[in-house]
């Protein structure tokens, strides 16, 4: 899987199978990957993912491990035969856990001898805002708390963050240009919001510098999957014009 700054990871929001399978036959080679959440491995287990990976679609393994480091570094070893292309753990899990995470990812590929998966940390949920992070007992704003859960997953070894659209700019002086970017709550404007609170469209965050932007229902949801693919590459092609 590699790195194209832009490229759409699609979402497959589902516990069915057979849909998730169409979505990623529908939009093969037209994407960089898929991603697969909580609520689909909850239903399917991991032969679901295998089942999706054999349409060819690179997967992003969207769990966000966050339990103490041994738990974590199990949960990743658990995962690392169903070759996923990116896992990812929860950054306010802290240094030891994400490290413990790198070290379980690199071990277990080392040993199944293949590449390992690329290990990014969860900032902030893009479904929270300030006043959500202060009903928590978080008192800084979102932007500034996720410069600090970035700044020490760079800190920690691992290749990159989850981030809302908003902080990729900053996140980008901040971190340079090789800390990887995964940005979800990238919303056309012909597309509604949904339950994200921080988004922005596909062409802004591309040029903002997000390595991958996660879309989901803007493709799923349409009648042609991959004519919406199409559609939102356009926009990020013309805003980089």
């Amino acid at each position: 899987m590699q790195t194209r700054r832009g490229g759409i990871l699609v979402a497959l929001d589902t516990t069915d199978l057979a849909r998730a399978r169409d979505w990623a036959r529908a939009t093969a080679g037209a994407v960089a990957g898929v991603k697969l959440g909580l609520e689909f491995f909850t239903a399917q287990g991991p032969e679901g993912v295998r089942q999706v990976a054999e349409t060819g679609a690179p997967v992003f393994l969207d769990l966000k491990f966050h339990d103490i480091p041994n738990t974590v570094a199990g949960a990743i070893r658990g995962v690392a035969p169903l070759r996923p292309a990116i896992v990812n753990v929860h950054a306010a899990g802290g240094s030891v856990m994400m490290r413990a995470a790198l070290d379980a990812a690199r071990d277990a590929a080392a040993q199944l001898g293949v590449a390992p998966p690329k290990v990014i940390a969860v900032t902030v949920l893009t479904s929270l805002g300030d006043d959500d992070l202060a009903a928590v007992g978080q008192p800084h704003k979102a932007e500034d708390q996720v410069r600090r859960l970035a700044a020490l997953t760079q800190e920690s070894g691992l290749d990159g963050v989850v981030c809302s659209p908003r902080e990729i700019a900053q996140l980008r002086r901040d971190l340079g240009a090789d800390f990887l970017l995964v940005t979800p709550g990238v919303r056309p404007g012909w597309a509604a919001a949904g339950d994200q609170k921080r988004v922005m469209a596909p062409g802004e965050a591309a040029a903002a510098g997000a390595d991958y932007l996660v879309i989901g229902r803007p493709i799923t949801a349409a009648a042609d999957p991959a004519a919406a693919v199409r559609r939102i590459a356009q926009e990020i092609t013309g805003a980089a014009a």
